[in-house]
């Protein structure tokens, strides 16, 4: 806990540390990774050259000294940081060489204004955010461990299937290799990904595009032009080839109501929408999926969502729309989806509304559904890559 002159310290110069965080938290990653290089696999080197990870950095620390005095909002608010930590197998040790780089980059960035009360300070900070970080990390990382089927840290895997579901989104179905069980997890969560590319660890996550059934796990994955994990998984990985799993986590997870639930996805952003729709089907509740693909050889999963509209005709209610095509394409709709379309399936009332996708459609339809007057509470997202703020298009 810090000490009221830390206290006093933090507050005074919060202002300055806040306007040159982005740049200190860009600064932090260089040094760590040339310092310690071991730890660079664990992140997506995309997302370091297109700044989204040290944004990310950036705001957790924002989020933390605004909070700190409220524990209940700083688990809150850390808990997406928690379930990316988990996904990745982030260990205690790791924390130091965080503290050190981030307390470094602080020194280099601020220059004068870093006293030695200053300093002792901000590493006080960062210890008591470490020290919460890993409390909640370690819960969930034992939690799972003690389910059936569970594990913790990495675990053996082989490629059982691999089934194209589209032009660009494959299906990888994995089974354990010391043919056990596995844990379910919660529809709507992803799993950590440990490859062996070129003779170098990388990690990723993908979204859980099955139903749990205590046997399998299924990514499906779309091939990424730039993407160094998702090539090797199309281009590379055969059925009888192993990689290894990290626990599931994830929030984008189905609330215990009994509202209806509308599901938006574009893309790629549909993987964790199946079982979330199976979710709710087999609650009773009343879905509405609306999903976008460029164009049909893109469509992934169609036979999947016909098969859950023959089992529960008079609960779901989907549209496909593609975004080019011909007019005798048997889909509801050519074009995208936009706020006329969200309005004109929106149940009224109480509603429960997930969506993923690209940035820039789900700044859309964050717009939308707030004109709409959807209560923020009802809407649920997850970026696959680093978070940003809705308001932030691409």
């Amino acid at each position: 806990m810090l000490t009221q002159d830390q206290e006093q310290v933090i507050d005074a110069t919060a202002p300055l540390v806040a306007e040159h965080l982005e740049t200190i938290a860009q600064r932090m990653y260089v040094l760590m990774f040339d310092r310690y290089p071991e730890v660079k696999p664990l992140f997506n080197q995309a997302h370091q050259a297109d700044g989204g990870q040290p944004q990310v950095l950036a705001g957790a620390v924002l989020a933390y000294v605004q909070l700190r005095k409220e524990p209940e909002k700083v688990k809150e608010t850390m808990a997406t940081v928690v379930e990316k930590h988990v996904s990745l197998d982030i260990r205690p040790d790791q924390y130091p060489i965080v503290g050190e780089c981030l307390m470094a980059a602080v020194a280099e960035v601020l220059g004068d204004a870093v006293t030695p009360e200053v300093a002792d300070a901000w590493t006080a900070l960062y210890n008591e955010l470490a020290e919460l970080l890993i409390e909640q990390e370690d819960q969930r990382y034992r939690e799972f461990a003690e389910r059936k089927g569970g594990w913790r840290g990495k675990r053996p895997f082989r490629i059982a299937e691999k089934t194209p579901e589209s032009a660009v989104i494959t299906s990888f179905v994995l089974a354990p290799q010391d043919g056990g069980p596995v844990a379910d997890y919660q529809p709507g969560q992803f799993i950590g990904v440990r490859l062996v590319i070129d003779g170098e660890p990388v990690y990723r996550h993908y979204s859980l595009s099955g139903f749990p059934n205590g046997e399998t796990y299924r990514l499906s994955i779309k091939r990424e032009l730039q993407g160094q994990a998702s090539r090797h998984f199309h281009d590379t990985l055969q059925v009888g080839d192993t990689l290894e799993l990290l626990p599931p986590a994830g929030e984008l997870v189905l609330d215990e109501g009994r509202s209806p639930v509308m599901l938006l996805s574009g893309g790629v952003g549909q993987t964790p929408m199946l079982s979330l729709a199976r979710s709710a089907l087999e609650k009773g509740r009343q879905v509405i999926y609306l999903h976008a693909a460029q164009e049909r050889d893109q469509h992934a999963f169609g036979s999947e969502l016909k098969e859950l509209k023959d089992e529960y005709p008079q609960l779901l209610t989907s549209v496909i729309l593609y975004e080019r095509g011909m007019e005798n394409e048997k889909v509801v709709r050519i074009g995208r989806i936009d706020r006329d379309l969200i309005a004109e399936y929106l149940p009224k009332g109480d509603v429960q509304c997930y969506f993923v996708g690209p940035q820039g459609f789900m700044s859309m339809v964050d717009q939308a559904l707030d004109a709409l007057n959807v209560p923020s509470e009802s809407r649920h997202y997850e970026h696959f890559g680093p978070s940003q703020p809705l308001s932030v298009a691409s």
